[in-house]
């Protein structure tokens, strides 16, 4: 049997209760795949990781290929949130300071709980549809940082073929910074790593701002 609708056990509902339950399953599966298990993982294992019956993962997923899915989702909110916050927070601000504030909590979200900086950014192995979704999520992320950007510096950058090139190689070189510290390459602090990467992020976004802006004067 499931849930009754409505029906409150302990002062949870029913609601309540699948949420838990569908939480401790991504927790699982975020487990598995930052374990590098997630091709040999079957539902009855993934089940078992959880404590949960096997019964209730089917009341939040079909397959496993879903909760996957939704565990790299869930991973990105959190970024995609956390980033958007300290943006917010700091819009009164110079651009440096806005550009430390984002990174920073960027950096913090992926590097608090290293199984979700891996799993981001392609730091594991997976079944080609993870890898597809999270090559779709990251595209995603990379889009809130051309309208940051393109809120901040004009629409000079974006008539600039720039524009196309330098989101994607400030997102994939913070991306590989990231796993280096995870994996022990870059042997530095968290706001060592904060701090150039601020300074890497100011360099690109400034540097391909002015070379767009001298391109449409001449």
């Amino acid at each position: 049997m499931t849930d009754t609708p409505g029906r409150s056990y302990g002062g949870q509902s029913a609601d309540s209760r699948r949420l838990l339950r569908r939480a401790r399953l991504l927790d699982a599966a975020i487990d598995a795949i930052a374990a590098n298990d997630w091709r040999t993982i079957t539902v009855d294992r993934l089940c078992a990781a959880a404590g949960l019956n096997k019964r209730y993962f089917y009341e939040s997923f079909t397959g496993l290929d879903e909760v996957a899915t939704a565990a790299v989702d869930a991973i990105a909110d959190e970024v995609r949130a956390a980033t958007m916050a300290a943006v917010a927070a700091t819009s009164a601000e110079p651009l440096e300071t806005q550009a430390r504030a984002a990174v920073d909590a960027l950096v913090r979200t992926l590097v608090d709980d290293p199984r979700r900086g891996r799993i981001l950014l392609g730091g594991v192995a997976s079944s080609p549809v993870l890898h597809d979704h999270r090559g779709s999520v990251m595209r995603g992320l990379t889009a809130v940082l051309v309208g940051h950007a393109r809120s901040i510096h004009g629409v000079e950058l974006e008539k600039d073929p720039l524009a196309e090139v330098a989101p994607a190689f400030i997102v994939g070189g913070t991306a590989d910074a990231i796993l280096a510290f995870l994996d022990g390459r870059a042997e530095v602090s968290v706001d060592d790593l904060v701090t150039s990467l601020t300074t890497l992020w100011l360099i690109t976004g400034n540097g391909a701002a002015e070379v767009a802006r001298h391109r449409l004067q001449r």
